[in-house]
């Protein structure tokens, strides 16, 4: 059997490890805005509220939740990546095991500088991820595929899945509080920074290592 193009090219050792290493430190940064308290992402917030009521990990939730948006991606016609499909347990297990190490923060001495450093991580991680155009995380490709479908613009698309989605976990229990504004305030502009900071270059003979059309075209979240 022949290999797909995003598996070739003398730039996969890196790519492979750009997917990886993103992966991981964005499960990182989501237990790092967990302990700072001072509130998470849209999905983290769906995330810690379905933990509250149903008493498994977030991590745990997170994995069942990428799982069950990557099954919607069969009646709208999306394919998965090997990217998508390590984003679903990836992210998980790097979340739990970070929250496992790291403790709760006490006091805004603390929970500021963890809110910062998992803000930071976070645009970090995204630009390894989506650099490595190894495909679309579960919840990016549910955006696009349903902006090709409806003909709505991704940016009407992207808020009205993740104002349900915070909507959601705030009545759950989820933490909603002045990170969540942090993040949508700052995750654009960093994740783009970090994207052009770990884009893969051309290979030498001229061809490009990245497959599946330009990374600066991808929605900046796994």
């Amino acid at each position: 059997m022949p290999t797909t193009p995003a598996l070739r090219g003398k730039r996969l050792p890196r790519r492979l490890l750009q997917l990886y290493t993103g992966l991981a430190l964005y499960g990182v940064s989501a237990a790092l805005l967990v302990r700072g308290g001072l509130g998470l992402e849209p999905w983290g917030v769906l995330h810690q509220g379905l933990s509250e009521r149903t008493g498994l990990t977030m991590g745990v939730v997170s994995i069942v939740v990428g799982a069950v948006v990557l099954l919607l991606w069969i009646p709208i016609r999306q394919r998965p990546g090997l990217g998508t499909v390590s984003n679903v347990f990836v992210v998980g297990i790097a979340m739990d095991g970070a929250l496992a190490l790291v403790p709760d923060g006490r006091g805004l001495a603390v929970q500021i500088p963890l809110l910062i450093a998992g803000i930071v991580l976070n645009g970090v991680a995204t630009g390894l991820y989506i650099a490595a155009s190894f495909g679309p995380g579960p919840r990016d490709g549910l955006m696009t595929g349903l902006h090709r479908l409806t003909g709505r613009s991704v940016r009407l698309v992207r808020t009205g899945i993740e104002v349900a989605v915070v909507v959601t976990g705030f009545v759950l229990g989820g933490s909603v509080g002045v990170g969540t504004i942090a993040y949508a305030l700052a995750i654009g502009p960093l994740a783009q920074f970090f994207l052009r900071v770990f884009v893969v270059p051309p290979t030498a003979d001229g061809g490009t290592a990245v497959a599946g059309g330009s990374p600066g075209q991808a929605i900046l979240r796994p």
